[in-house]
């Protein structure tokens, strides 16, 4: 007394439309387009920094380092840069951040952060109450 049993599909889970599907293409989609618009955005700053890039151009590099662009070598992707009169610094076209817009280049100063004094302090006494003024 063994009893085979079947199984049976409806006809309407066979053949039909499934939702699910729709929903992961279209998911899949915007992941593919949000993947290439990203690329695209990051290549055009890529390329307006690069059209900016010139001797004589104030530049900041990804680690801090502020310095004028001396010469460019395409070829080889390394600019030299100019830290202070008589030091120079090769680094790689890629390792510059960005470059420093003319009015704070022109200053030859850091604006100076608000709140803080730009003047020696009055108080110029230690805490055993000897002087520490020059004359």
């Amino acid at each position: 007394m063994t009893t085979t049993v079947l199984a049976q599909t409806t006809p309407a889970a066979s053949s039909g439309f499934d939702p699910m599907t729709l929903i992961l293409l279209a998911a899949f989609a915007f992941l593919i387009f949000m993947m290439f618009r990203g690329r695209k955005k990051a290549q055009k700053a890529q390329e307006q920094l690069k059209a900016e890039l010139a001797p004589g151009a104030e530049v900041m590099t990804q680690f801090g380092l502020f310095g004028t662009v001396v010469s460019i070598d395409d070829e080889n992707n390394k600019i030299v840069l100019e830290l202070s009169p008589g030091n120079t610094a090769t680094v790689h076209s890629q390792a510059v951040a960005k470059v420093v817009p003319q009015e704070s280049a022109a200053s030859g100063q850091a604006p100076a952060a608000e709140g803080y004094a730009q003047e020696a302090p009055e108080d110029t006494r230690r805490l055993d109450g000897t002087d520490t003024t020059k004359e």
